[in-house]
C-alpha cells in the first residue's frame, strides 16, 4: 500500500469518517479489479488531485484508468462524477476537524488554543496533504454542488469552533459576544488565507502562519471587548 492508500485508510477508519468499508483490503494491483468499492475509486482520484490539479478537472475516464476498471464500473459506486467529488470534500472535511480539534482540545488556555489550531491548519498544508487542498479550492473552482458541500463543512467547523469558544471563556473568565459569528469569522478567515498560502512558496508559509495566528487573536480580543459593553455602546 503506498501513501496515498495509507492516508485515506486511516481517515476512513477514524471517528466521523464517512461510513465505508476498509479500504487497506483493497490496495492497488495491476489490470482491472474484479470488485470495485468507493474507496478504490476515492483513492484513484486522490492520486490524479494536487495543489494545481482540482477535482472539478478530473474526469470520469481518468479516475477509472486510475482504478483499474471500465468506466461502466465507476456507475455501481457514484451516480456522476460531482457526486465523486462531494464524498472527497466530505472526507476532507471529516479528517481536518479531527486534526484541529486534537489540537484544540490538546490547548490550556486561550492563546495556545489560537496558535496549536492555526499551526496544525498550517501544518497540514505544508505537508501536502490533497484532502486539504480539496477542501480549500473546491469551494472556489467547483460546481454549485462542490461549493455547497465545502460551505457545508465549515459549518460544521464553525458549530464545533463555537462550542470550544464557550468552553474557554467560561474556564477563563472572558466575555463572548456572539459566540457563533465569531467562530464564522475565524473559520472564514482561516480557509481564505489557507487558500492563498497554497500559492506561496514554502519559504513565505512561517510568515502567513504568525499573521494568521495575530489576525484570529485580534478576532478574540474583539468578542471579549464587544462583550463588555452595552447593546447601545455596540450599536454605535
Amino acid at each position: 500500500m503506498d501513501t496515498v492508500e495509507a492516508s485515506a485508510a486511516t481517515i476512513l477508519e477514524s471517528p466521523g469518517a464517512p461510513d465505508v468499508p476498509d479500504v487497506r483490503a483493497r490496495a492497488a494491483s495491476p489490470g482491472r479489479k474484479a470488485v470495485i468499492s468507493r474507496e478504490d475509486i476515492i483513492v484513484a482520484a486522490l492520486r490524479l488531485v494536487g495543489p494545481h490539479r482540482s477535482v472539478s478537472s478530473l474526469s470520469l475516464r481518468e479516475v477509472a484508468r486510475e482504478a483499474g476498471i471500465a468506466p461502466n464500473s465507476f456507475y455501481r459506486q457514484f451516480r456522476d462524477m460531482d457526486e465523486l467529488a462531494v464524498a472527497l470534500i466530505d472526507l476532507a472535511g471529516s479528517s481536518l476537524r479531527q486534526i484541529i480539534g486534537e489540537a484544540r482540545q490538546r490547548a490550556a488556555v486561550d492563546r495556545s488554543v489560537v496558535r496549536g489550531s492555526v499551526e496544525a491548519f498550517m501544518e497540514q498544508l505544508q505537508r501536502d496533504d490533497k484532502l486539504l487542498h480539496i477542501l480549500l479550492r473546491e469551494g472556489s473552482v467547483g460546481s454549485d454542488a462542490f461549493k455547497q458541500a465545502v460551505d457545508r463543512q465549515l459549518s460544521y467547523f464553525e458549530e464545533e469552533l463555537r462550542h470550544d469558544l464557550v468552553r474557554l471563556a467560561q474556564a477563563n473568565g472572558t466575555g463572548l459576544f456572539e459566540a457563533g459569528l465569531t467562530a464564522k469569522a475565524i473559520t472564514r478567515l482561516v480557509f481564505t488565507m489557507g487558500s492563498t498560502a497554497m500559492d506561496l512558496p514554502r519559504s513565505e508559509q512561517g510568515r502567513l502562519t504568525e499573521e494568521l495566528i495575530l489576525m484570529v487573536r485580534m478576532i478574540v480580543a474583539g468578542t471579549q471587548t464587544l462583550a463588555a459593553m452595552t447593546p447601545e455602546q455596540v450599536a454605535r
